[in-house]
């Protein structure tokens, strides 16, 4: 009685490792790159939803303040204040003068694909709120 279940052949006895080494390269090539898609799909999520909290600060606190950029920064941390743009209309307007602003966010992403390496620009995100009649002076999210 032969206790072999699967005996193998003469010469076979490597090649079951180099199966598994071609499946197992484009498996996980495969896998981290449904990984990092889903950090490219967040971060334009979260750079849309900081986008929004941006237009929200800006329309209730001084024109220029810098809790707008440093709020947004905070929310998505691969943003630096060269990456985003806040425009009031009309241009050169005070707090008490200013119709609207807009707040956007331009930036490029890095992938760690394996043997792919891309970068992605995100999309232009922007928000156009009304500007409201408030000041920094008393109001807590200025700060």
């Amino acid at each position: 009685m032969n206790t072999n279940l699967l005996p193998l052949r003469r010469g076979e006895h490597g090649a079951v490792a180099v199966e598994f080494a071609l499946v197992a390269s484009i498996f996980f090539t495969l896998l981290f790159g449904i990984m990092e898609m889903s950090r490219v799909l967040f971060y334009m999520n979260t750079a849309a939803e900081a986008t929004r909290l941006g237009a929200r600060v800006a329309v209730v606190c001084d024109v220029n303040t810098p809790a707008v950029k440093t709020k947004m920064i905070n929310m998505l941390g691969i943003l630096s204040a060269g990456d985003i743009s806040v425009d009031y209309k009309p241009t050169g307007c005070s707090s008490s003068t200013c119709q609207s602003v807009t707040v956007s966010v331009t930036k490029s992403v890095n992938t760690f694909i394996p043997f792919v390496p891309l970068t992605f620009s995100l999309p232009p995100f922007a928000t156009t709120l009304p500007r409201e009649s408030l000041t920094s002076a008393d109001n807590s999210i200025c700060s």
